[in-house]
């Protein structure tokens, strides 16, 4: 499998920069609230504002990514998406406070103009029948950093301090993105062919959305509510681990490289089960995971049971995909199988889009939760509406019986 999959020049030259770049990622994410917090100033509201922010370039530039993609190529939007995002780690480390952060937020933002592309080239170069297991042999190694970065970013943490540290990473990320830009322009190839001669429109009427599968609808429904159940927590979850559990910047690390291996052994059983036995049931382990693990945080004691918890929403994650992306080999192999080619970008974008109208506040609602009442009620919510989300996916969407391409 992994040889079929990585013999594809496309493919290949992806999940390299992918992990390339999450590889320097992966070090510091897990420690950037607190950064925010006590270096840049911002409170846990700001901290939400920010994201939210972040969230909010997603409506700009996600659906325009999906459509340019579909209407002149996988190719040139990747590029410009990825070149793009150089600037992002520039900013953040020449940012005095968490305000002059923004313009580096926004443009991180931008990079969400080649995710629908980037979505569709994978897809298309991936044969139907065995779709499920090519993206989980893309995730597989596209997830190996996260078993190594994390652990490393602790000890650094721990070693020079959380703003010696951050920077740190900061600086490897940009001579990190300037390589990756390099690497997609020599290597990637362009996958969108028109038949026809006529290439499709860049216009979003009436008519494309009453076009759309009934899936299709459903899931975008499903991913939008859990867009707001995802975002209520997200960047508030390592800071929960590290204000509130008490959990170590090294015990955090090792947390998410535990993860990281639970990802990397999971990614590719997961996918083949969603070949042979259909990407639903996998899709629904992960959107009732997910919600479930939000509530156990909040019960957590210390090192041993939190990590416990994160194990077990990794082993869900790794199946279908959930929380607050919409990915994970299933839910991905079951778009690519109802969606034609020609039409994938700009579902993608369309998807990302709504997600990002509905999510982008949800940060900071989480951010106002925790300092008015308490941390653990950001937590709890998203759990009420995750599940939401889980029971409108299981009775809203009938799997196909055969790929759009069969």
């Amino acid at each position: 499998m992994f040889r079929d999959v990585f013999s594809n020049k496309n493919i290949l030259a992806i999940s390299l920069t992918t992990s390339l770049y999450s590889l320097v990622a992966q070090g510091y994410r897990p420690f950037w609230t607190l950064y925010l917090k006590d270096f840049l100033g911002a409170t846990y509201t700001n901290i939400g504002i920010f994201s939210m922010i972040s969230t909010a370039e997603n409506l700009l530039f996600q659906l325009p990514g999906g459509m340019l993609a579909d209407r002149y190529g996988r190719r040139k939007i990747i590029l410009v998406g990825t070149f793009i995002r150089t600037f992002s780690p520039i900013l953040y480390f020449l940012a005095p406070s968490w305000e002059w952060a923004i313009p580096a937020a926004i443009v991180s933002g931008m990079t969400s103009l080649y995710m629908p592309a980037f979505n569709a080239i994978i897809a298309d170069s991936l044969p139907s029948k065995r779709r499920g297991a090519g993206y989980g042999a893309y995730n597989t190694l596209t997830s190996i950093p996260q078993i190594i970065s994390p652990f490393i970013g602790g000890i650094i943490m721990e070693k020079y301090g959380y703003y010696k540290g951050v920077r740190m990473f900061l600086l490897l990320q940009i001579g990190v993105s300037l390589l990756t830009t390099a690497i997609r322009y020599f290597t990637i190839k362009e996958t969108m062919v028109h038949q026809s001669g006529k290439r499709p429109s860049t216009k979003i009427t009436r008519q494309t959305f009453r076009e759309l599968p009934k899936q299709i609808v459903v899931m975008m429904v499903v991913s939008i509510i859990a867009s707001f159940s995802g975002r209520l927590v997200m960047d508030f979850t390592s800071l929960y681990a590290l204000e509130v559990i008490r959990v170590t910047p090294v015990q955090l690390g090792l947390i998410n490289t535990i993860v990281g291996i639970i990802s990397v052994a999971l990614a590719l059983p997961g996918g083949m089960l969603s070949d042979r036995y259909g990407r639903k049931k996998n899709i629904m382990v992960s959107r009732v995971v997910s919600p479930v693990t939000q509530y156990l945080f909040t019960v957590a004691t210390g090192f041993e049971t939190y990590t416990v918890i994160r194990a077990f929403n990794s082993v869900g994650l790794a199946f279908g995909g959930g929380g607050l992306t919409t990915g994970g080999p299933s839910w991905n192999a079951l778009i690519a199988d109802i969606v034609p080619p020609e039409k994938r970008a700009t579902i993608n974008g369309i998807m990302g889009t709504l997600t990002a109208v509905v999510g982008a506040p949800s940060s900071v609602l989480g951010g106002w939760l925790w300092q008015t009442y308490h941390p653990q009620l950001p937590f709890q919510v998203s759990m009420i509406i995750g599940l939401i989300a889980a029971t409108i996916f299981w009775f809203g969407v009938d799997e196909p019986s055969k790929s759009i391409e069969e």
